[in-house]
């Protein structure tokens, strides 16, 4: 098994509200990943003083030892139990029912020598190669389906739109508090005989195929594997520069953190 990785944030000075990490059991059966966007809070006050930064590492540490340690346990459940531990560690200081309380999008994948399991909560992404190299992108498009809707809308409605539609019956679903949303998750298995790699992309990654149309998801996957995680952000980072404003690529923010794990099974 061979693992590449690589970050970088979205704008320089700004922290880094990724978090990425794999493991692989002391026993040597079998490994996993986990991958998280933090989702940038807005300016002001936004219930906790530790920052999305902070709660991205803390739940994506506790998502990546109760995968490895309770390997029995569905990854759904894992994600619960990590976003109940999560939240205990700052449910005294903070205010966890603020509507924007830290939170992230979720990708993790765990496999044995039968299995690969996955999961996909949000917009970042779950890339898997078969051993015939098609590549299937296992996507929860909850949020993209909104988009046509709120362009509808005048420009100065739309952020409202889709925030109000955030952890809402149908609506779309991130990491925060309420360790409920795990069972909203895109889960599934697979052989592992069937699979050759993994890789999972955060969304400030993704805009290679879904903003700045650089290629499709195969292609950016040919690119991870080929020349490697940091050469995939660096272009993407090329095509932000040559549109710094956002007139050719229209955007929420002219750069963004991104962050790939790649690992050969």
């Amino acid at each position: 098994m061979r693992v590449h990785s690589a970050t970088e944030p979205g704008t320089p000075g700004l922290p880094n509200e990724d978090f990425a990490a794999t493991a692989v059991p002391a026993a040597g059966v079998g490994g996993a990943l986990v991958l998280l966007d933090g989702v940038t809070a807005p300016a002001g006050d936004f219930g906790c003083h530790h920052g999305v930064a902070w709660f991205a590492a803390r739940l994506g540490g506790a998502l990546l030892e109760s995968t490895t340690s309770l390997r029995h346990v569905p990854l759904a459940a894992c994600l619960a139990g990590a976003i109940s531990r999560t939240a205990e560690g700052h449910r005294t200081t903070c205010d966890l029912s603020h509507p924007r309380t830290p939170q992230a999008t979720v990708v993790c994948a765990r496999w044995d020598d039968d299995t690969v399991e996955y999961l996909v909560l949000s917009d970042s992404a779950l890339l898997i190669e078969g051993r015939d190299g098609v590549v299937r992108p296992v996507l929860d498009t909850r949020l993209d389906d909104l988009r046509p809707a709120a362009r509808r809308l005048p420009r100065e409605r739309r952020a409202g739109f889709l925030e109000g539609l955030r952890n809402a019956e149908g609506g779309f679903f991130t990491a925060a508090a309420d360790p409920a949303v795990a069972a909203r998750a895109l889960t599934g298995s697979m052989p592992r005989a069937g699979a050759r790699s993994l890789a999972a992309v955060t969304d400030g990654l993704g805009r290679w195929v879904e903003t700045f149309r650089l290629g499709g998801w195969p292609e950016l996957f040919a690119v991870l594997a080929g020349e490697g995680p940091a050469a995939a952000i660096a272009r993407v980072r090329a095509a932000e520069a040559a549109d710094p404003a956002g007139v050719a690529f229209p955007r929420g923010k002219a750069g963004d953190d991104a962050t790939a794990i790649m690992v050969e099974l």
